[in-house]
């Protein structure tokens, strides 16, 4: 799978991390910043995330603030990002299996590295459950249509 990757300054070091963890369970990812501590402004690394998923130039992406929070509102602007963070094992399965979350958000600051891991590896093999959840994705869908056009 082609992973977008990207942090603000507070996720840097977890980034670092989660970019080995990818790497080792044999996913392509593409690193885009930040790239060191200094300060910078979360929603430009959202972005750059989200429009390569939004592309389909990266199959998934995972972005790394403070909180989650801010990254996955910046992502959410884009047409077809669904974004969340998640803060726990089960948010992470249920993303995927009910949400078909294209976009996972975490927090450098709120989750020890060993949950983060499990979560990204959750999240990662996952499959979304379709059925009655397609009817939801495909409406959330025809949501972001119409806002789009001005609807």
């Amino acid at each position: 799978m082609k992973i977008a990757i990207g942090s603000d300054h507070r996720g840097f070091t977890v980034k670092g991390k989660v970019v080995d963890l990818l790497k080792r369970l044999g996913h392509e990812v593409e690193d885009v910043g930040t790239h060191s501590i200094d300060a910078v402004d979360y929603p430009d690394i959202a972005g750059d995330v989200a429009r390569r998923v939004s592309k389909r130039e990266c199959d998934r992406g995972i972005l790394i603030c403070g909180s989650g929070i801010g990254m996955a509102i910046a992502a959410n602007k884009f047409p077809g990002v669904r974004a969340a963070p998640c803060h726990d094992d089960l948010t992470a399965e249920m993303s995927r299996r009910h949400n078909d979350l294209n976009v996972l958000c975490l927090s450098a600051d709120m989750l020890g590295e060993k949950l983060i891991d499990r979560m990204v590896e959750i999240w990662l093999t996952t499959e979304f459950e379709a059925g009655r959840h397609a009817r939801r994705v495909q409406k959330i869908d025809e949501i972001e249509g119409k806002a789009c056009r001005g609807e």
